[in-house]
């Protein structure tokens, strides 16, 4: 997979075209490889070029074509090619029919720029996914399918859990932050002591920050003895 996402633009207003693509290429690992405002100079800039773009900013309103029948069109004929529809038409039976087909995602006009930019970010890290793993789990399945929330947003939502006082786990980040500079990380032991509590309760916090993705953990096998567990901030 490239470094950038090449994104081709299909809208019959040529000063909205460059709006959009200006809003596309804000965000980082985006570029427009291409703008279209009928169906005769998409299916020709496909048909002709080398690089296949991987996304597709579609109108509903095209002057040679309904909107809907290019976005089958497309589908059918360039299936690895991701559709997200920009356009005013807000008809039930239009966003159905764009639902049932798969289409990536639907912005009702005026396009609002935040929200293009959450829909590419989260299109670059499904992308992404696929690209490093074989497998997923179904966690990050539902993140991606935006249908979960992750752990650092559910603390957002809902503040840490019963027995974890947010006092104490700022207080667990600023010694992991202040010492980062030890390669080797840090005991529960030695993070307890900076902060004058036990052992056990430091590594409660620091497991706690763990499933966060916050911080890592490591087993650090020695000469002798059992391995240590220990802790770096990401």
């Amino acid at each position: 997979m490239t470094n950038a996402f090449g994104v081709l633009i299909i809208e019959d207003d040529f000063r909205v075209a460059n709006i959009n693509k200006e809003l596309v290429e804000k965000v980082e690992g985006f570029h427009v490889t291409g703008i279209a405002n009928t169906k005769k100079d998409a299916l020709s800039f496909l048909n002709n070029s080398i690089n296949i773009p991987n996304l597709i900013l579609l109108d509903v309103y095209i002057p040679d074509v309904d909107g809907l029948d290019l976005m089958w069109e497309l589908k059918q004929n360039y299936p690895s090619i991701d559709i997200i529809m920009i356009t005013a038409a807000k008809e039930v039976d239009t966003i159905q029919q764009t639902i049932r087909s798969g289409v990536l995602d639907y912005i009702i006009k005026p396009l609002d720029a935040e929200r293009l930019r959450q829909t590419l970010e989260r299109y670059k890290e499904k992308q992404l996914t696929f690209s490093s793993k074989r497998e997923i789990s179904q966690e990050e399945l539902d993140l991606l399918r935006g249908l979960a929330i992750s752990s650092q947003d559910k603390e957002k939502i809902i503040g840490p859990p019963k027995g974890i006082d947010p006092i104490t786990l700022e207080k667990i980040l600023a010694v992991l932050i202040e010492k980062d500079d030890n390669t080797n990380g840090y005991t529960a032991a030695e993070v307890g002591a900076c902060i004058g509590a036990s052992r056990s309760t430091a590594r409660r916090y620091l497991e706690y920050l763990v499933s966060l993705k916050q911080v890592s953990a490591e087993l650090i096998y020695g000469d002798v003895g059992r391995p240590e567990r220990r802790y770096r901030i990401n």
